[in-house]
């Protein structure tokens, strides 16, 4: 979520509804337009409550979401640099950890671009499809090439689940009916404030009552974006950071080893 952006569209609807406030002001009644304020405030406070307990336990799923998604990029992360260690006790060896830095390279780049535009949808990973025809084609012969062949196996599923994780809330995960029902909760809270417009009080004090309340709700409403769209560029928003840090720890691993792979890929993950 750019934090420029919004703080000026904060900004705008806060001035827009404190107009609308100061406005409706000018020809409202001495006393407001309810002639129970006691009454009248305890209906608003049927409504802000209402509000912010649909609104709290939206934010808190929505933070769910999100953790799921950051826990799943660390998970599949460290799942990458574990299979580089089992792929070195299968013949097929060289091919698959290649395989394995292509796919690192791919989730760290074009994949995560994908995800920032929400244009990932259901495709998979092409490097994870390579490793599945590289190990079909192993016959492991050996007590420690059959370990490492169903080791690679329980790795190769939990990876799977933890992209899952990663990309779930690529598209958003708020349905557009609870979107629907907000907006609609929030016109009809702003509208109700309005007929709290008493002349009688300074303009100061019926700005400020308009004022505050779009606020606060403005930026919840902003925060619920920031929660349906996890990934991209932005302050706060998930960033490749732990495939990064895999790409180059294996980078390292592999020449500490002294052994030398050629990935078939460039370094954004694309097929050579």
């Amino acid at each position: 979520m750019n934090l420029v952006w919004a703080a000026l569209v904060s900004v705008l609807a806060t001035a827009v509804t404190v107009t609308a406030m100061l406005l409706v002001r000018r020809r409202a009644p001495q006393g407001g337009h309810f002639s129970d304020g006691d009454r009248a405030s305890g209906v608003f406070g049927v409504l802000a409550t209402g509000f912010s307990v649909l609104l709290g336990f939206i934010i808190f799923l929505s933070f769910s979401s999100y953790d799921q998604s950051r826990t799943g990029a660390e998970t599949e992360a460290t799942i990458v640099a574990q299979q580089v260690q089992t792929a070195q006790f299968l013949p097929a060896r060289t091919e698959l950890t290649g395989e394995l830095i292509c796919y690192a390279r791919s989730v760290a780049g074009v994949e995560w671009d994908a995800l920032d535009t929400g244009t990932l949808g259901n495709s998979v990973n092409p490097w994870g499809v390579e490793m599945y025809r590289t190990i079909s084609a192993v016959a492991p012969r050996t007590p420690v090439e059959q370990s490492a062949y169903d080791r690679w196996m329980d790795q190769t599923a939990a990876r799977e689940q933890a992209r899952i994780d990663r990309v779930h809330g690529a598209e958003g995960i708020i349905p557009a009916p609870v979107w629907l029902v907000l907006s609609v909760i929030s016109v009809v809270i702003f509208g109700y404030l309005l007929f709290f417009a008493d002349p009688a009080e300074g303009a100061v004090t019926q700005g400020l009552l308009m004022g505050s309340v779009t606020m606060v709700i403005t930026l919840l409403l902003f925060l619920l974006v920031f929660f349906d769209h996890p990934h991209g560029e932005g302050v706060g928003r998930l960033q490749p950071t732990a495939m990064v840090r895999t790409i180059s720890q294996i980078d390292a691993s592999l020449k500490l080893v002294g052994l030398h792979v050629t990935p078939p890929c460039d370094e954004h993950g694309s097929r050579r």
